[in-house]
């Protein structure tokens, strides 16, 4: 396994070289320099071209990612580090410059219905919609935008002022990450073996983005938000139980059960140095503790919506036929709203309405609830929930709105383990090599059908999941994919601390899902109620030879209990009254979970284990790993 993995990433360096198509090497420090040198010399600013030169960007910042997950030397890990924030950077000051253009000949774009300019430009991976307020008409209330899902609302003392409004959708997120690392160290690599082996960690200091902010930003945190773009690869440590990484009997791990586990939730979810409590606390750059939101609680969706009101900047005149136009060097200026406050008298003073934003929920993700709104506070570089009001949520027409005090960036998000715990899961064979693993959700089932290393996601579900259901591809990118679509089925080491368990042993648990993989060609297993009522040194679960894609009759299933020393065929059935753990008349004792299974399997059966394709083996071994039914059903 580990020879074909190492195959598999040399035929990708491979066929990276081969494209000679004049893209960069992300891995190639001096070609990704020079790549972000030349580009941030280009003075091109036409929409058109920006956002063709963003998606490529982009792309580069999705191989840097993969880089930096899989990198274990930390001088390399802070090349790919530095490397990702340049180009987030620049893809952000990229869309600013090419803001302040369509801006700039505002007033030749007039509406000839409001006396406004209005426009809305889209691509695969950002809608970009902007007013620019000319007839500035004090009973303007707001404007939506039609077909792009975004909309806004304006008090009266904005409605007469000279500014634009920008709501930029992006169907990334360059700030959560950036929330992660804010003066923290990120692990890059940080594995945790199941026997409670050393962590193996690569350190990596974050570099300081408020040095490196982005041309168009500004300073007030109250205003105009820092969107200084930050996006990478970061790495979860692996296993922990519920009650410990050492076995309670303290008995070591039989060779390969110590393996190194990472699921790709792990992967993508955090890491031990940026966990923090649900109600995780944040010291302000003016001394006040604020409260941020637990990005191991809640998960970003849909990627970051951005609110902002700029300084319109001046129009061209058109004198004589001569076009005249001001020039000035400050980019695009960010209007402050709401201004400071100042005393009228002693007892009054000017109040500011806040601005309203809607936007419909985006199509590429699923919400299992109602969407939660944070807003983002460049001062502490974190997410907030607090300073969001009015909140109202049509589900029929999936749409949200809400008041901000401010202008900032914006994101809707989920609790990450809301589909948590399982109600019921059941894996069975469908032939060699092939098997369905269907999952009972808390809010909602899915099924995962496994065909030699590729993966495919079924549900009965369509919107938010028509990009996914039905295709194949393997198993790290569909759960990566499933992650960012909002349905999430998989677990870390930090789980625990927000779904209910059943606390069992990692070791024993760990060892069980080796045996489950290496008979997932012939052999099916299901949830079984007395697995909760076992204790935490042992397991239960449903078992029967099955070989046909057909479901597996009622009568056919048998009980096993597993434990780190032997395991057993129990006498008592799903139906029974109470927990036994008295073994089956006629069976007996084995040391393994596979030899206990063999006494009662056909020579069909075992001939078919036998055949298994190891690729197959890893990929039903590691969505077990990745989800852990056996603790969190």
């Amino acid at each position: 396994m580990i020879k074909w993995k190492t195959d598999a990433v040399e035929k990708a360096k491979w066929e990276r070289y081969m494209r000679c198509d004049g893209t960069p090497d992300p891995s190639v420090q001096p070609d990704i320099n020079t790549y972000t040198s030349l580009w941030r010399d280009d003075p091109e600013v036409s929409i058109t071209v920006v956002l063709k030169q963003c998606s490529l960007a982009l792309q580069l910042i999705e191989d840097l990612e993969g880089l930096l997950r899989d990198v274990t030397d930390p001088q390399e890990g802070q090349k790919y580090q530095e490397a990702l924030v340049n180009l987030q950077e620049l893809i952000h000051s990229k869309h600013l410059h090419a803001t302040e253009e369509i801006l700039k000949r505002a007033s030749a774009n007039i509406d000839t219905e409001t006396g406004n300019m209005q426009t809305v430009v889209r691509d695969d991976n950002v809608t970009l919609c902007l007013w620019a307020n000319l007839k500035k008409n004090p009973r303007f209330k707001g404007l939506k935008f039609e077909g792009a899902g975004m909309g806004f609302e304006l008090p009266k003392q904005l409605a007469v002022s000279d500014i634009a409004v920008r709501s930029f959708h992006a169907r990334y997120d360059h700030l959560s990450l950036l929330a992660r690392m804010a003066n923290l160290r990120i692990n890059t690599l940080s594995y945790r073996s199941l026997a409670g082996g050393e962590e193996a960690t690569a350190d990596i200091d974050v570099p300081d983005l408020e040095d490196t902010k982005g041309e168009g930003e500004m300073k007030d945190d109250n205003t105009m938000q820092q969107q200084t773009a930050d996006e990478g690869g970061f790495e979860g440590t692996g296993w922990k139980s519920a009650t410990s990484l050492q076995s309670k009997n303290n008995a070591q791990p039989a060779e390969g059960q110590g393996s190194q586990i990472q699921t790709q939730m792990e992967a993508l979810g955090g890491e031990a140095d940026l966990t923090s409590p649900p109600e995780q606390l944040s010291m302000t750059d003016h001394g006040e503790r604020c409260q941020v939101v637990d990005l191991m609680q809640y998960t970003p969706l849909g990627g970051v919506f951005y609110y902002d009101v700029f300084h319109l900047p001046r129009q061209a005149h058109q004198i004589n036929g001569w076009e005249i136009r001001q020039l000035l060097d400050t980019g695009l200026q960010s209007f402050h709203y709401p201004m400071e406050k100042f005393k009228l008298d002693d007892n009054e003073a000017l109040t500011y309405p806040p601005v309203g934003v809607s936007v419909t929920l985006p199509e590429s993700v699923v919400f299992l609830e109602a969407p939660h709104v944070a807003r983002w506070d460049a001062a502490v570089k974190q997410w907030r929930m607090d300073g969001i009001t009015d909140v109202s949520y049509e589900e029929e027409e999936a749409k949200i709105s809400f008041k901000m005090e401010s202008f900032q960036a914006f994101v809707l998000m989920q609790e990450t383990y809301a589909n948590l715990p399982f109600q019921s899961w059941e894996l069975r064979p469908l032939g060699q090599d092939s098997a369905l693993f269907t999952f009972n959700g808390a809010l909602t089932d899915l099924i995962i059908t496994i065909q030699g290393n590729q993966c495919m996601l079924q549900s009965e579900r369509e919107i938010g999941l028509s990009h996914l259901t039905g295709k194949w591809m393997s198993g790290p990118a569909l759960q990566r994919a499933m992650l960012n679509a909002g349905i999430n089925i998989f677990v870390n080491e930090y789980t625990d601390k927000y779904v209910s368990t059943c606390g069992k042993d990692p070791l024993t648990e760990h060892a069980a899902y080796e045996q489950m993989a290496l008979f997932a060609s012939a052999c099916a297993y299901s949830w079984s109620k007395w697995n909760a009522k076992c204790g935490s040194e042992h397991l239960v679960m449903q078992v029967c030879e099955h070989h046909g894609p057909t479901p597996v009759p009622k009568g056919l299933w048998s009980l096993y209990l597993l434990g780190a020393q032997r395991s057993q065929k129990l006498e008592i059935t799903e139906k029974s009254e109470a927990f036994s753990p008295d073994i089956c008349p006629g069976s007996e004792f084995h040391s393994t979970f596979i030899h206990m299974l063999q006494d009662n399997m056909s020579t069909d059966g075992i001939a078919r284990t036998r055949e298994s394709n190891y690729l197959f083996v890893d990929t039903v071994q590691s969505l077990l790993c990745a989800t852990r039914p056996l603790m969190y059903s």
